[in-house]
């Protein structure tokens, strides 16, 4: 099996399987909530787990909340910010290729009166600069914007971004959904110039169920979830460290890994880009997107197509987004980017792990080559 679908998600390796069974076996599955021994010990072990976090994120664990995933995240984030300070403005920027947990939301909140102001992305997925400048005012409250687009691998230019924010508008704050460049690019969100982030565990071989989200200190957001009152108020239901463990876990193994591993799929990405446009491909990403993912369409294929015909070959790709897969045909982040919709309905996504090699890349390749002779399409 060759698995080139890892923005959809990740297999969980092997140190957090590990993990979870040492937790689920052993003594902490008690409530971190009760006074008693197991208790006490569940709640040591969860807040050693939130530190481990927040020291490779490097911020404070007090900044840091477990989540179920990047979609709970980015909604209390938004949501929440807004809830919190009424008047910190009614507007917000971001860009119409955000991912769906975003859009949802500004969409909720352009209903309920707020103004949602879209940036213009161009053919590199980056928003406009210029047109960011010229959209700031005094009434933007928030900007919303991801760090590395799922689809195509584009980077945000963050540092541009937040330099232009403190010249027109030092007051409004800044969510990033940074669920795709975790344990892909440095992050020091002391640093980066973002209020609050969201993170998700599934997308660098963590499991399903558990994310994180930064919120910096001082800055205020209504919780998303109420009752107990546990993780400071922000966030309340019975605390599971077997999820907290391994969200740690998965977060220092993917950070030890990251500079190797970006190195690895560097050769890979450009050794399938060079092959893939000899053979009359288009790729979408552009030049300087993360090398994990890369966009792209094969002529005389139909996305859907193509994919099944790797799904004989037990070679694993996506289409669209995982998150709009079921209802939409075409990209709509290739799309307002301005790729012609002869191109994107023919696109698909190839995105890569520290755990994929160059051996399945060339085996990729001679899988393409068989399709395109089986079905006698001439690509040379």
């Amino acid at each position: 099996m060759i698995y080139f679908d890892n923005s959809a998600t990740t297999r969980p390796c092997e140190e957090v399987i590990r993990v979870i069974n040492d937790d689920l076996r052993g003594q902490m599955w008690g409530n971190p909530g009760s006074l008693h021994k197991l208790g006490m010990i569940s709640s040591k072990a969860y807040e050693d787990a939130l530190g481990e976090c927040a020291k490779t994120l490097n911020c404070m664990p007090s900044e840091l909340i477990f989540t179920s995933c990047g979609t709970e995240s980015a909604n209390t984030a938004i949501e929440g910010f807004f809830k919190a300070n009424p008047r910190a403005g009614k507007t917000v920027i971001s860009t119409r290729t955000e991912h769906k947990c975003t859009l949802e939301t500004l969409s909720l909140l352009e209903k309920s009166g707020y103004t949602v102001k879209y940036v213009k992305v161009g053919r590199d997925g980056k928003p406009d600069l210029d047109e960011l400048r010229s959209l700031i005012d005094e009434d933007t409250a928030l900007l919303c914007f991801t760090h590395v687009n799922n689809e195509t691998g584009s980077v945000l230019p963050l540092e541009q971004i937040i330099d232009v924010k403190k010249e027109l508008c030092p007051k409004a704050s800044v969510y990033l959904d940074c669920v795709q460049s975790l344990g892909k690019l440095p992050i020091s969100l002391k640093t980066m110039g973002v209020d609050m982030a969201s993170f998700s565990a599934h997308k660098i071989h963590g499991i399903k169920g558990v994310g994180l989200l930064y919120i910096r200190n001082g800055v205020k957001v209504s919780p998303h979830i109420i009752g107990g009152g546990q993780q400071n108020g922000m966030r309340s239901g019975t605390q599971s460290l077997p999820l907290a463990a391994s969200m740690a876990t998965a977060v220092t193994e993917a950070e030890k890994a990251r500079e190797k591993a970006f190195e690895e799929v560097t050769k890979i990405n450009s050794y399938l880009r060079r092959e893939l446009t000899a053979r009359g491909a288009t790729v979408n990403s552009p030049e300087d997107a993360l090398p994990f993912v890369l966009n792209v369409a094969f002529r005389n294929f139909q996305s859907e197509t193509m994919l099944h015909c790797l799904e004989i070959y037990e070679i694993y790709i996506s289409t669209v987004s995982a998150c709009s897969s079921k209802s939409k045909k075409t990209s709509y982040v290739l799309e307002n980017m301005g790729i012609e919709r002869s191109i994107s309905a023919n696109s698909v996504r190839l995105s890569f792990s520290r755990y994929n090699t160059m051996e399945e890349a060339e085996s990729f390749v001679k899988a393409i080559d068989e399709i395109y002779e089986l079905y006698e399409v001439k690509v040379r």
